[in-house]
């Protein structure tokens, strides 16, 4: 029984350190913007794989932040707390899926993935009142990833930019 409390606390500990981003969603201003930053090494790194890698790291990552943001905010006992930041890396794994990479893909990805995470125009507003759990933190994201997406195919698939 001792055994099994021991355990809790570091399990507790390891589930808060993913779910606020290796401890960068508790920087006390812009939590969400620096909480994207190991989102943003992941797609380097999925970049550098074949697509069905990227996919699978992707599923994977979407599945656990579910788990892990409905986990941390039970923990925090705060339903959205702005500290839990794996619903960021999340979404932008989402927003650069079959982006062809460069830097300027990164950096525009970045910078419109954050404006459609603050502004939260719908229908992503829309998810975000009214859904709840470690799904409505993680999906308004993955709408704002895939808003993001959208924008990119359009900039560097159909208007060459950056060729």
């Amino acid at each position: 029984m001792s055994g099994t409390k021991m355990m809790q606390p570091t399990a507790g500990r390891v589930i808060l350190l993913l779910g606020q981003g290796f401890g960068l969603g508790r920087i006390p201003f812009a939590p969400g913007t620096f909480g994207t930053l190991p989102g943003l090494l992941l797609v380097w790194f999925c970049w550098q794989t074949e697509v069905g890698v990227y996919l699978v790291v992707t599923a994977a990552v979407l599945v656990s932040a579910i788990w892990i943001a409905g986990r941390s905010a039970q923990m925090l006992g705060v339903a959205d707390d702005p500290r839990i930041v794996i619903d960021e890396i999340a979404g932008v794994l989402v927003a650069f899926i079959l982006v062809p990479p460069s830097g300027l893909a990164l950096v525009i990805g970045f910078c419109v993935f954050r404006l459609l995470d603050i502004a939260k125009p719908p229908p992503i507003s829309t998810v975000d009142r009214r859904v709840k759990g470690g799904v409505g933190i993680v999906l308004d994201d993955v709408l704002a990833g895939i808003g993001t997406n959208l924008i990119l195919q359009l900039l560097f698939r159909v208007l060459h930019l950056g060729t």
